[in-house]
């Protein structure tokens, strides 16, 4: 995996580290949206807080990751499913919610709803939490 690791992170344009290359292997283990808590627990060991806090920071700009919001309100951060090939690709699809195991997941098949605003109001981004039992604790 630290091949497949390195290779994500040098085609997205980003400068191979130890804690990028940690940080990103959890997501590709974990295939779940994961807080910077979930990280930092994860990682503890090798990493403080504020460099994993920076990795983030930087995978969110550099559009490798994305942000979740579930239902606690708390951050969350998806890996994005796009080749580095693709100039922009949309983060508005729907998310899931285990109220079992707790974990949040995107369904990245699951396009959202086209809304129309009334005139003025300006999207900037959406999301759509769905909520219930996932297809590993049914």
């Amino acid at each position: 995996m630290a091949n497949e690791t390195a290779e994500i992170l040098k085609n997205n344009k980003l400068r191979v580290t130890s804690c990028r290359r940690e940080v990103l292997n959890t997501f590709l283990v974990r295939k779940i949206a994961l807080s910077h808590g979930d990280l930092e627990e994860a990682l503890k060991d090798n990493f403080d807080r504020v460099t994993i806090y920076r990795t983030l920071k930087t995978f969110l700009e550099n559009d490798l990751v994305h942000k979740v919001l579930d239902d606690t309100g708390a951050a969350k951060y998806a890996l994005c499913n796009h080749g580095a090939d693709e100039a922009h690709h949309d983060h508005e699809h729907v998310h899931f919610k285990c109220e079992k195991c707790g974990n949040t997941s995107c369904l990245e098949d699951i396009s959202l709803p086209k809304i129309s605003l009334p005139k003025g109001y300006n999207p900037k981004e959406m999301s759509l939490l769905i909520q219930g039992t996932c297809n590993k604790c049914k």
